[in-house]
């Protein structure tokens, strides 16, 4: 073998050991005895036996969970059931963003190489525009809610820089993040007080129009940049 088709047969056998991972990483989750454990109940659980070290804990299994295709919705929702709207927050958030660095990472040493000897001249300017525009092309596809796991393991695919991916990701989540831990949180404080009054409290009401103004923000970009919802 010469020297100049190691790094395609490199590449190639990168690629094969991250295709693996991903399938390994769907089937461990969707179909073995494992998914019986990733519920809320069994996660509730697990984090309160833990005590102080609860939000430590909860931060590593987001930032597992986002490399493993454990459903965002189930992690970010239980994150604001039990540390509550702002705490929450704050763990989902970081959380998230250790598990988008270390899906891109993976992504970037595993699958790069072999996705740049298949483009051509034809996509090889995408490649370059997005390695120049990286922040803002991140940035725009976090805020119109592109399927968060994809996109991490994606994006190691490209030249975009890793400072602007994560710089972009960290902007673009934290808007649909603190809706959505904001109105779990809340309606969890309020069945928590047994205070039923408080379900027409401004809070509540202001809760609930955020997240029902968050189903909205994807159109709104995406019109505020010319095009079709």
């Amino acid at each position: 073998m010469d020297a100049a088709s190691k790094p395609k047969s490199g590449g190639r056998l990168k690629a094969l050991i991250f295709g693996l991972f991903l399938v390994g990483a769907i089937v461990l989750i969707r179909f073995t005895p494992v998914k019986d454990y990733i519920t809320a109940e069994m996660l509730g659980r697990l984090l309160a036996s833990v005590g102080h070290w609860a939000p430590l804990l909860y931060i590593g299994v987001y930032a597992v969970g986002v490399c493993l295709f454990i459903p965002g919705t189930l992690l970010t929702g239980l994150g604001a059931a039990i540390f509550g709207p702002y705490w929450g927050f704050l763990w989902v958030w970081v959380g998230a963003m250790i598990g988008a660095a270390g899906a891109f990472v993976i992504g970037r040493t595993l699958g790069r190489e072999f996705a740049a000897s298949l483009i051509g001249d034809r996509l090889k300017k995408y490649d370059e525009a997005i390695e120049r525009n990286g922040f803002a092309t991140v940035l725009y596809l976090r805020l119109v809610y592109f399927p968060f796991t994809p996109m991490n393991f994606g994006m190691g695919l490209t030249r975009v820089r890793f400072v602007d991916y994560m710089a972009g990701t960290g902007l673009g989540i934290i808007v649909g993040t603190f809706i959505f831990t904001f109105f779990i949180g809340t309606l969890k404080d309020v069945w928590g007080s047994g205070n039923w009054g408080e379900l027409i409290s401004f809070k509540v009401f202001f809760s609930i129009a955020l997240f029902v103004f968050s189903f909205f923000i994807p159109a709104i970009i995406k019109r505020s940049r010319g095009e079709r919802p």
